[in-house]
């Protein structure tokens, strides 16, 4: 596996606190604000990026992501373009991990071996493909493992301990909980119920536990990263992509500061969150 996932968590883990993943739709609202954000994230507190590969028919995504992938593939947004994005994030950046995320059709489109080898070539450690079950992984998850790339696998509050070996056996990078049930920006989950669901999936896997879905402040943070090896937050972070745009759905001069200022909030919640562990 490329060594900056397994890097990233074990310095973060001699550190004491939970990883913050900030997911970002590639090409919203154009690919240069895109770029500006992607760039803006690592000094801002993410310690692991996910890239949005924008998609037409998204079956788990919010509306707000959803309308994110709208407005990037509007402004032309494609797979080679978010791949692109990559590339000039490791021109400057040579450490943050990147995981893609997104669903198989566009990468069965582009081909897998030719997008296996571009990926790497773009420095990309990571994917997260979340329409390809545990039974279909000779077709892109073995592969990837086989190229040096993690294929990092979705567990959720109906993933029961029958099911769990399957899900997690090719397996790696981290493993995502899902914190409820439902799409992308639902409510916050009870941190206890969290709690409990991390330790369970702890006793299958030796791999870092973070948990997403609907953590949406700061506060949110520090509640889940108490218990979870990271925290991942998606929707709020395009909600505020979202929210600084013109009303003809253009970037303005406050669209990277706006989420540079969001994320510094939420590492606030992420760094405090092993102190609340400890009380």
């Amino acid at each position: 596996m490329t060594a900056r996932m397994d890097t990233r968590f074990a310095t973060l883990k001699a550190e004491g606190r939970p990883a913050l993943i900030t997911y970002f739709m590639g090409g919203d609202p154009d690919f240069e604000t895109s770029l500006a954000i992607m760039k803006a994230l690592p000094g801002a507190g993410a310690d692991v990026i996910e890239l949005g590969m924008p998609f037409s028919d998204p079956m788990a995504d919010g509306p707000a992501i959803q309308l994110a992938g709208q407005r990037a593939l509007k402004a032309g947004q494609t797979l080679a373009k978010t791949l692109e994005l990559a590339k000039l994030f490791r021109e400057t950046d040579k450490d943050t991990p990147i995981v893609l995320m997104g669903y198989y059709n566009p990468i069965y489109i582009y081909g897998v071996e030719k997008f296996l080898d571009d990926a790497l070539a773009c420095g990309i450690d990571g994917l997260i493909v979340v329409d390809l079950p545990a039974e279909m992984d000779d077709e892109l998850c073995i592969p990837a493992l086989e190229k040096g790339i993690n294929f990092i696998r979705l567990a959720t509050p109906t993933t029961d301990d029958k099911r769990l070996p399957k899900v997690l056996k090719n397996s790696s990078g981290f493993v995502y909980y899902i914190s409820m049930n439902g799409i992308t920006g639902s409510a916050l989950p009870d941190p206890s119920l969290v709690s409990g669901a991390v330790n369970r999936i702890k006793g299958h896997t030796d791999l870092p536990v973070c948990v997403g879905f609907g953590v949406k402040t700061a506060d949110h943070a520090k509640a889940i990263g108490a218990a979870a090896d990271g925290v991942v937050v998606g929707t709020a972070i395009v909600a505020q992509v979202a929210g600084s745009l013109s009303k003809d759905g253009a970037a303005t001069a406050d669209t990277v500061s706006a989420v540079a200022t969001f994320v510094r909030g939420l590492a606030t919640g992420v760094h405090a969150a092993r102190l609340v562990a400890a009380e």
